[in-house]
């Protein structure tokens, strides 16, 4: 199975569940889940049905069909390891301050060039 479109869904769920300031805790409990359970969906250890999707996107307040949506693109199946790799590191930078990133991009020159 491809384990990859697991975890862009779990993190997208992780990211959904943050800007809702809930913890894995709450969310379960609105979802009528263990916040064990949502913590493995978070890292995609959990292949999570339809249905339970459905609940969680409730839970969230969200229409179904945001938590197909990542980073502005549809999640894919056939995601590959370079796909989750630039995500996790998109998530680290968006919220950088300007100088940071300038900080950061002169760190990438000075290694990769």
């Amino acid at each position: 199975m491809d384990n990859s479109v697991l975890t862009l869904i779990g993190q997208r769920i992780r990211d959904l569940r943050k800007q809702n300031n809930l913890s894995q805790e709450q969310l379960g409990e609105l979802a009528g889940f263990h916040f064990s359970y949502i913590g493995g969906l978070e890292r995609g250890q959990k292949n999570i049905t339809l249905l339970n999707l459905e609940k969680i996107a409730a839970a969230l307040n969200v229409p179904l069909h945001e938590i197909f949506i990542y980073n502005g693109q549809i999640i894919r199946s056939k995601s590959n390891a370079k796909d989750v790799f630039l995500s996790e590191i998109h998530n680290k930078i968006v919220g950088m301050s300007t100088a940071d990133l300038r900080k950061l991009n002169r760190l990438i020159d000075e290694i990769f060039t």
